[in-house]
């Protein structure tokens, strides 16, 4: 059976420039199930998608105890490296940011995505070095992926834009991060700037508008995250099928569904992990 360590050195190992890692990112145990049987090499956790299941909105309003259960949920159904999005780190300190950590490790998971929110960047770095403080005295080489929030920049100069960013990776890269993330749909020419002008593997994200996997691996990224598109798509589907069968009593919207059967065998089933 695989240990955490393993898990981690896999995972990191999944991260080749121009032979991205597709990660479908899940949100429950049984979405998690799905990606990992539909072929995927790992599962990431959309930070989104885990709220709305729970009832919740995005955007840090989840307890950590909250977040914490919910990837456990996962990591126990699934034998693929698990990666958690654990948005601003349910902290409001860099001591507190080391506590999530250590609590995604226990839960099972050898990665994180930890957004800076366009905080200062000396601030930010200093949470990204107590999670890889808390990840190395665990002895465990998470995975930490710095998500950069210049897309919330306002538009205008792009250069500007483009330049905040690479400051931003440069500093989480010296602080301890792994891997960083940028939001958006940035066409190809963007993409290999990133990958050039920084030493940090991209990860850019997949869905409407973006490009598709081909092109981005062409162009460098290392990593291509759905996000929460698909939880997205998978709340429309309930939006639209309830609406018609309220309102015109079909079901036409849910045609195509998974077999009830193929899903529950898959679910009854447990991989050795």
């Amino acid at each position: 059976m695989a240990t955490l360590l393993d898990m981690a050195q896999l995972f990191r190992s999944l991260h080749e420039p121009g032979t991205p890692l597709v990660l479908p990112n899940a949100w429950d145990g049984a979405s998690a199930r799905v990606v990992a049987d539909a072929g995927a090499r790992a599962i990431a956790t959309t930070s989104a998608g885990v709220a709305w299941s729970l009832g919740h909105g995005d955007g840090d309003h989840l307890t950590r105890e909250q977040a914490l259960g919910a990837l456990s949920r996962i990591t126990a159904v699934v034998d693929v490296p698990v990666t958690a999005d654990i948005e601003r780190g349910y902290a409001a300190d860099p001591a507190g940011v080391a506590e999530t950590v250590r609590g995604v490790l226990a839960a099972g998971a050898v990665g994180i995505n930890l957004e800076d929110t366009l905080r200062p960047v000396a601030e930010q770095a200093q949470r990204i070095a107590a999670a890889r403080e808390a990840a190395d005295d665990a002895g465990i080489p998470l995975f930490i992926n710095a998500r950069i929030d210049t897309h919330r920049l306002p538009p205008g100069d792009r250069s500007a834009w483009l330049g905040e960013t690479l400051t931003r990776a440069r500093a989480y890269g010296t602080a301890g991060a792994d891997g960083i993330f940028v939001l958006g749909t940035p066409d190809a020419q963007t993409v290999r700037t990133l990958v050039d002008s920084q030493p940090l593997p991209v990860n850019v994200l997949a869905g409407p508008g973006a490009l598709p996997v081909p092109e981005l691996a062409d162009a460098g990224a290392a990593r291509v995250s759905a996000g929460s598109s698909i939880a997205e798509a998978a709340y429309g589907l309930v939006e639209r099928a309830a609406r018609e069968l309220l309102t015109k009593g079909t079901t036409t919207s849910l045609e195509g569904g998974f077999d009830y059967a193929d899903l529950n065998t898959l679910l009854l089933s447990r991989p050795a992990r």
